[in-house]
């Protein structure tokens, strides 16, 4: 791990996805010069079938600053920067660039509580009351660096993952650019349990209504959550609890589906091949037997 200068100007970035996009923003408009983005490669992102450039690498281009695929264009300039900041980049980032170039990544957890890729969800899927911010010095060993900083902020029982995430972005960008500003120093060792964030899959997404309402609300809060009717799927995108429901488990009442404990109230849903939908329009339009049960 390579040390800051005392006085930080000039930045590689890296990052990828859209949530990468205020942080660059943030240290632009805060006068640091980045003179580099490295981010993923083009990509199909729409049904016109063109390769895109990634949401950081369009953001740099409007900036001026120029792109890279490569992290090794990163370490070739070492020499012309302080040092380096990764917001969700997606790779690992090898030993060629890290001992030349002192970098520190933003990672929307409190660590070490939930290393790896979706620290955000998994926060929601185990019910945590609190989660955060942490600014750790980036070593080889994925998220296990030294802490710079972090800052708490609570997750509200209905909050959703794409609240969440506008959340913690908003809250990185300010101390990220504080801390530039006064230079990286003496980070101390992560402490603590290490827990770790897998990547978000279908089966994490999927409603078994042999569960709790309460369990399966932290699913559909993700966004992508789906069960099946008549062998299709069909996305539950927003719901609430019904606490005192004691329909059997997949059964629609209604709005609310039972479960083995409660009952969950569909509030958005969208059927296969159709367009988001509010639950009581679907399911006046939905022609369904009497009586449904989803998860068929």
């Amino acid at each position: 791990m390579t040390p800051w200068p005392a006085t930080v100007r000039r930045l590689v970035y890296f990052g990828t996805p859209q949530l990468a996009v205020a942080p660059l923003r943030a240290l632009s408009d805060a006068g640091f010069e980045v003179t580099l983005a490295v981010t993923g490669p083009d990509r199909r992102r729409s049904r016109r079938g063109t390769s895109e450039p990634s949401p950081v690498g369009r953001a740099a281009t409007e900036l001026g600053v120029p792109v890279t695929h490569d992290p090794a264009d990163a370490a070739a300039a070492a020499g012309a920067v302080d040092g380096a900041v990764v917001v969700a980049y997606g790779r690992l980032i090898g030993s060629d660039v890290l001992d030349v170039l002192s970098a520190v990544n933003v990672h929307f957890s409190l660590l070490p509580r939930w290393r790896g890729a979706a620290p955000m969800e998994r926060a929601i899927l185990a019910a945590d009351e609190v989660t955060g911010i942490s600014l750790m010095a980036l070593t080889e060993t994925l998220d296990a660096g030294p802490l710079y900083a972090q800052a708490t902020t609570p997750i509200g029982p209905d909050e959703t993952l794409a609240e969440l995430r506008d959340r913690l972005v908003a809250l990185s960008c300010p101390l990220l650019v504080e801390l530039l500003r006064a230079g990286p120093r003496d980070p101390v060792a992560q402490e603590g349990e290490v827990t770790w964030a897998d990547k978000i899959g279908d089966d994490d997404l999927h409603l078994d209504w042999e569960h709790p309402a309460v369990e399966l609300h932290r699913r559909v809060r993700l966004g992508r959550a789906w069960t099946t009717l008549a062998g299709e799927r069909l996305r539950i995108l927003r719901a609430g609890v019904v606490p005192t429901h004691s329909g059997s488990p997949g059964l629609l009442d209604g709005l609310v589906v039972g479960t083995t404990a409660g009952g969950l109230r569909l509030d958005e849903v969208q059927a296969a091949g159709r367009r988001a939908l509010p639950a009581g329009e679907w399911h006046r339009g939905a022609r369904l037997a009497v009586p449904c049960r989803l998860g068929t």
